[in-house]
């Protein structure tokens, strides 16, 4: 099995456990607020994670060119868009429909690599992004009674356009962090990853950051204050990112993006055995549908 794929899942677990985490901080930050502690306190932790793959290493700390800066803050930017995207549509009434939409970034990622890097799928790994698609969104509309007609007739919804933008901007961050990743000089991909990652979170900190003075101090403060638990959430985003950050060097973007849906398993798993909540039949098929679709993906890679 490649290694990018226990890398993707474990990236996957980690940010289903970091955005468990930040949910309890929704109660005592604004939606700002609560993105920026992720980079806020994910960035000391990417330093940790870069010093010590340099150690293992034994490599130097690369440089940060002009490339580097440029695609690293570029697909910063486009990640928080896409968080404040997502934010939008689920503060629109068709909640289920926002949701699904936005979890077409796995097969817009694809596009996009296409277009831009030039990464073209096998036909196996297209059917995998499709079936594990259309597990994603089973599970994103199960009990809700919507049907691909009344999905269809709905895109034109803000809700829908909403998801659509969050899943294109997740879509470009995935491209442009890889560009950024193979603009560094360095033979370890996991110094690539790491340098990137800590050049990101520290660049994001600053973006968000100078928006929360500007627009939001109190929140700024707020986000120092609730350290304790604030934290933890950016250390577990500084993991998450490691993960899909390496992925990205390692595979195309859209392989890593499509084994990373195993989030939702991860979800459901948290739902039904720490939260006790029953799951729905639709529930299971879309979890079955969601393990093919991996299954899939991991077949066409070897």
């Amino acid at each position: 099995m490649p290694l990018w794929i226990p890398i993707a899942v474990a990236a996957a677990l980690f940010q289903c456990w970091r955005t468990a985490m930040q949910q309890k901080l929704r109660y005592v930050l604004s939606v700002n607020g609560a993105g920026f502690v992720r980079f806020l306190y994910g960035a000391p932790a990417a330093l940790v994670f870069l010093l010590a793959a340099l150690a293992i290493s034994g490599a130097r700390l690369p440089a940060a060119g002009p490339a580097t800066l440029a695609f690293s803050a570029a697909g910063g930017l486009c990640q928080i868009i896409a968080t404040n995207l997502l934010i939008m549509a689920f503060g629109f009434r068709n909640f289920a429909v926002g949701t699904a939409y936005s979890k077409t970034d796995t097969a817009q990622s694809g596009l996009v690599a296409l277009v831009v890097l030039g990464e073209a799928l096998r036909a196996l790994a297209w059917a995998g992004i499709g079936v594990g698609l259309l597990g994603v969104m089973t599970l994103s509309l199960a009990g809700r009674g919507l049907r691909l007609r009344v999905l269809a007739a709905a895109t034109v919804q803000p809700a829908a356009l909403c998801g659509l933008g969050a899943g294109f901007f997740f879509a470009l961050t995935t491209v442009l962090i890889k560009l950024a990743t193979g603009s560094v000089a360095a033979q370890s991909v996991f110094v690539r990853a790491l340098f990137v990652l800590f050049i990101t979170n520290a660049l994001q900190t600053l973006m968000q950051g100078g928006w929360l003075a500007w627009r939001e101090p109190a929140e700024l403060r707020k986000a120092m204050t609730t350290w304790r638990s604030s934290s933890w959430v950016g250390i577990l985003s500084a993991c998450g990112s490691a993960g899909w950050f390496t992925g990205f060097a390692m595979a195309d973007v859209a392989l890593v993006r499509a084994v990373g849906q195993v989030e939702v398993i991860f979800t459901l798993l948290f739902s039904r055995f720490y939260l006790k909540e029953r799951l729905k039949r639709g529930d299971m098929a879309g979890l079955l549908l969601v393990v093919a679709g991996v299954l899939l993906i991991v077949v066409s890679s070897r």
